[in-house]
């Protein structure tokens, strides 16, 4: 079990840290990290990261029913989403949900983002999919997304953003930035020629790496 407020305050750093990344723009996207196996922290909905304070982060359980937050204010929309994939993969302490332009580009277009960029495998998994459309905030959207990434830490949200899981926010913030650049190192690639693909071999052998870092929270 993680103290409440040392969750509280490392959820508020991160949001703050992906709107400053750029991957998020207003109230878009959300942030929640596991405080156990029935609780976890989720950012409000619509409080501009800017303003944003602790006592706006609400608490709630893996059924989504808030727990702790203070009046007025109510969890993200997308909270099926973060516990979804919390009942699901149990190694998985955190969840962020982004809207970064450039793979958003790509969830658009519906494609998968390659594993192109050297060691993108090791930090991803692999190609990020698109999970298939759904609208925002259902159910549908979180079991869409959910079931796409048993092997890989992040998918393509159809016609919305990205979602990234893992065994804390900070690797689960790194897998969005990522992805993101990846998905702009593509996009501008292909401006400029057949993109060459990374040995078979060479992903194969980031496909262990990522499995071990996926279960393995930071000492």
């Amino acid at each position: 079990m993680s103290d409440v407020s040392e969750v509280k305050e490392h959820v508020l750093h991160i949001a703050k840290d992906m709107l400053t990344k750029g991957l998020v723009a207003g109230t878009s996207g959300n942030v929640s990290m596991r405080i156990d196996d029935e609780r976890c922290c989720i950012t409000p909905s619509s409080i501009p990261y800017e303003t944003m304070t602790l006592d706006d982060l609400t608490i709630i359980d893996m059924q989504g029913e808030l727990v702790e937050g203070r009046e007025g204010v109510y969890p993200s929309s997308e909270k099926a989403l973060h516990t979804t994939n919390y009942v699901t993969y149990p190694e998985v302490n955190a969840v962020i949900h982004t809207h970064p332009v450039y793979a958003t580009m790509f969830a658009i277009t519906r494609e998968a983002i390659p594993p192109i960029v050297d060691e993108f495998t090791m930090y991803v998994g692999g190609g990020v999919p698109v999970a298939e459309y759904a609208p925002s905030g259902t159910q549908d959207l979180a079991d869409n997304a959910t079931k796409l990434m048993t092997e890989v830490g992040a998918a393509l949200l159809a016609n919305h953003g990205l979602v990234s899981i893992g065994p804390s926010l900070e690797r689960t913030l790194h897998i969005a930035s990522l992805v993101e650049r990846a998905a702009q190192i593509i996009h501008g690639a292909r401006q400029l020629g057949e993109m060459v693909p990374l040995p078979d071999e060479v992903n194969a052998n980031f496909v262990n790496v990522y499995k071990y870092l996926r279960g393995t929270p930071p000492s």
